[in-house]
């Protein structure tokens, strides 16, 4: 992943990426293998994230790139009245299915966080966890959450910091298959300089704290297993290189568990910092 070089020249200062051919390649991303998968796993941060938002029941949630709906599932818990929205279908269908088997009230509509089908203030709240951080335009992302909050409302997110295990992994595919050129990094959104470039100006305040998620799997072969055949980024990056190239892509991610796994017992437990946001609209 990379981001606009401060000292491009102005003729690249104008131009702008291809939004919309960056989005076929992603959303193609996310809807290969199961992100459902990867995505169980992390329901303690949907629930951490609306106890920090103190959601009450009876308010309107909206949650955008919600993947298989952990922060959907925790707002219903809630006794909030909960819409679940991502651009990919199939991830919904998994979402559904979750929400049948709990018995929980939610409605599902597939939409984009960028073009969100939805009238201004129309939601008590709108959150994401690790979803619309990956959208292309990171300022229409922002723009279009605060629209569609109703002013006083809140905007929760969880992020994967730079510096975290996601945000690494990330860096160390970049190294291998090139990011798409004039994309910033979607990592960006784990600093608080970038959360109050694209909130501030329609915040009445920020609330930032850093948190860890623990990625526990039976060992590091059994993590990139996992995610070379589930979680959609990875799965692409094997893809995208030819059969010599792809070992060393294996043997660098498995050395970046090596600085982050904190067992010695062959399992892995590899703590990755996020940034758990809470942002108050004016």
């Amino acid at each position: 992943m990379n981001t606009l070089s401060a000292t491009a020249s102005p003729s690249a200062q104008t131009t702008q990426p291809d939004y919309a051919a960056v989005k076929t390649r992603q959303q193609a991303a996310w809807s290969s293998g199961d992100y459902a998968v990867v995505g169980t796993t992390l329901q303690i941060v949907g629930e951490s994230l609306c106890e920090a938002m103190d959601l009450r029941s009876g308010q309107s949630v909206l949650d955008v790139a919600a993947g298989n709906g952990n922060v959907s599932l925790a707002a219903a818990r809630r006794w909030c009245e909960v819409t679940s929205t991502d651009y990919v279908g199939s991830l919904l269908t998994r979402g559904r299915e979750r929400a049948a088997a709990e018995r929980l009230d939610i409605e599902f509509r597939e939409a984009d966080v960028e073009a969100l089908p939805f009238g201004d203030g129309s939601f008590d709240a709108v959150v994401s966890t690790f979803g619309c951080m990956f959208a292309p335009n990171p300022r229409r992302t922002a723009s279009e959450m605060l629209r569609v909050c109703k002013p006083g409302g809140k905007v929760g997110m969880a992020n994967w910091t730079p510096d975290g295990f996601i945000g690494q992994l990330f860096k160390t595919i970049g190294q291998h298959v090139k990011p798409p050129a004039g994309i910033e990094s979607p990592a960006l959104w784990g600093s608080k300089a970038r959360l109050d470039e694209l909130f501030g100006p329609q915040a009445s305040a920020i609330d930032v704290t850093v948190r860890q998620f623990n990625f526990r799997y039976r060992s590091p072969d059994h993590w990139l297993e996992i995610f070379k055949t589930f979680y959609g980024p990875v799965l692409k990056a094997f893809a995208a290189l030819d059969a010599a190239a792809q070992p060393k892509l294996a043997s660098d991610l498995i050395a970046l568990v090596g600085k982050f796994n904190r067992t010695y017992d062959g399992t892995m437990v590899a703590p990755g910092d996020y940034l758990e946001v809470v942002v108050t609209k004016r």
